[in-house]
C-alpha cells in the first residue's frame, strides 16, 4: 500500500508508539521518524536531561520545532512524544499531511510498561500512578482529536499494525 501521507502515533508513553511505529514502517516500507530522537540529535542530551537541565517548557518549545520539520516531510511514520497533541498548532502541523492516530492503554498496563526503564521523566515522581491518572486526565481531551483511538493494551505489536493497515486501507479507500 502506498500512502502519500504521513502516519503519525501519539499517545501515553508505554502504548507502543515505537514498537508499533517501527514495525508499522517496515511493513508499509515507508521511513520511520521519531520526534524525540530529533529533540535529542538537536539539542545534544536525552529527554530525561532536557527535562532536568532546561525544564518541560524548554522541550515543549523544541518539540514544536521538530514536528514542523518533519510535517513538511511525505510518507513517513513518526512517532510523536505523547504531550505533542497538547499544542493546537503541533496537531495543525500533523494533519495537514497526515492521520494522526492515538495509541492508548490502561494506567496499569502503561506503569507495568514504564516501570523497566527511569526514562520517563514525567513518572520519575514519588507516586507515579498518581501522576500517570493526572496526566491521562489532562491530556485525554487532546487525544479525542485524533483520528483513530487503538487500545494497545492486550493486543500484540503484529495485532496493532494489521488494525492499524486495516483502517488506513479503508480510509484510503474513501
Amino acid at each position: 500500500m502506498v500512502l502519500s501521507m504521513n502516519i503519525v502515533l501519539t499517545g501515553m508513553m508505554g502504548t507502543g508508539k515505537t514498537a508499533v511505529g517501527r514495525k508499522l514502517a517496515e511493513k508499509l516500507n515507508m521511513k520511520y521518524i521519531s520526534t524525540d530522537e530529533i529533540i535529542e540529535k538537536d539539542v545534544g542530551i536525552s529527554i530525561p536531561e532536557i527535562f532536568k537541565i532546561k525544564g518541560e517548557p524548554y522541550f515543549r518549545d523544541v518539540e514544536t520545532k521538530a514536528v514542523k520539520r518533519v510535517a513538511m516531510l511525505d510518507n513517513l511514520v513518526i512517532d510523536t512524544g505523547g504531550g505533542v497533541v497538547q499544542k493546537s498548532e503541533n496537531m495543525e502541523e500533523l494533519e495537514r499531511n497526515g492521520v494522526v492516530i492515538c495509541l492508548t492503554a490502561s494506567p496499569e498496563v502503561i506503569l507495568r510498561r514504564t516501570s523497566r526503564t527511569d526514562y520517563r521523566p514525567l513518572l520519575n515522581v514519588e507516586n507515579p500512578q498518581i501522576e500517570l491518572k493526572k496526566l491521562l486526565k489532562k491530556r485525554e481531551q487532546f487525544y479525542k482529536r485524533c483520528t483513530k483511538m487503538v487500545d494497545t493494551s492486550n493486543k500484540s505489536v503484529e495485532e496493532i499494525v494489521d488494525e492499524l493497515i486495516t483502517f488506513l486501507s479503508e480510509k484510503k479507500r474513501k
